[in-house]
């Protein structure tokens, strides 16, 4: 198989400016076929194929793996199916709606021997894994504390994001990302206690704004502050026994096409630009065609969704 072909399962933003022009753009990978509500923003994708049901484009025998970009109630649902229809399915975040969601996901996954990855896209930049890899090498001496964040003022009237029913809220939307770095940082099997969740829920019963705290194997402290309502802002900086390492400027979870910074101590590392969509779809691609790759695991996406399911449980 020399290039993997896809089938995009909506066309909203994300799929249209960020997924398939980096599938255009990936020397594996093929836009084969797209589905959505809207045939004409299908068009824009220009894929080979157009189909007019998401089961038409499970069936489609030349569709190899599938990307969903559905809100988020709807992701379990669909991403099972592609599943069980032999696909292999590269899923948006946040994965669903809650742990249980997820095993239901991995499972279909296991029985049918496909692969399966949440598309936290900012996992995949080299200066996350550069970061991360100086933490796992001691760089820093022991962890002490992360802190991060993730705001910006949303306009969400009349988006999935302003209903609790499609997973909507600051939590969901962009608290996954400071959630995913934590678990990269920390590893899998940690213990996590939630000490404080502050939130502001707006009329609509989403989260507005989340802001917490947890302790991490009774050691690490980690905060997090996820908001649709402050200015625009994202942070990582992790603090170690012996110095720190921080992501720096305004694009800490989406830095796209842009140069970027890490700062370890008071020396500063610098990064080519890069399409970090680019680097998950050629990933994913040569993971599926058993070449060596990495893709974001899915022991981390469960371990994520369970901080996600104590979180909401103060909620």
């Amino acid at each position: 198989m020399t290039a993997i072909r896809w089938g995009l399962i909506g066309a909203g933003w994300i799929a249209t400016k960020a997924i398939a022009p980096a599938m255009h753009s990936a020397p594996n990978a093929i836009v084969q076929a797209v589905v959505s509500r809207d045939s004409k923003r299908s068009q824009s994708l220009n894929p080979i194929t157009i189909h007019n049901s998401y089961e038409a484009l499970l069936s489609d025998p030349l569709v190899d793996a599938v990307y969903i970009s559905l809100p988020n109630h709807m992701h379990c649902e669909w991403t099972v199916k592609a599943l069980n229809a032999g696909k292999h399915v590269l899923c948006e975040k946040p994965f669903a709606m809650n742990v249980a969601e997820v095993e239901s996901m991995v499972q279909a996954a296991r029985d049918n021997n496909r692969i399966l990855a949440e598309a936290v896209s900012s996992m995949w930049h080299p200066r996350m894994r550069r970061l991360v890899e100086h933490v796992r090498n001691g760089n820093i001496g022991e962890l002490i504390s992360i802190d991060s964040s993730f705001t910006f003022p949303a306009e969400i009237e009349g988006n999935y994001r302003n209903s609790p029913a499609m997973g909507g809220g600051a939590l969901y939307d962009v608290g996954v990302y400071p959630l995913h770095a934590i678990a990269a940082l920390i590893g899998d099997d940690a213990k996590v206690e939630i000490e404080s969740c502050d939130k502001n829920i707006g009329p609509t019963g989403i989260d507005l704004t989340s802001k917490w705290q947890m302790r991490i194997d009774g050691a690490i402290t980690a905060t997090a502050l996820a908001s649709f309502q402050l200015p625009e802002n994202q942070s990582l900086i992790v603090q170690g026994e012996k110095g720190s390492v921080e992501l720096i400027g305004r694009e800490v979870f989406t830095s796209w096409h842009t140069p970027s910074q890490l700062r370890l101590g008071e020396a500063v590392e610098e990064f080519e630009a890069v399409d970090a969509y680019r680097l998950m779809i050629e990933n994913f691609g040569k993971k599926v065609q058993g070449q060596e790759s990495w893709v974001l695991s899915l022991e981390t996406s469960l371990f994520v969704h369970k901080v996600m399911d104590q979180l909401r449980a103060t909620f």
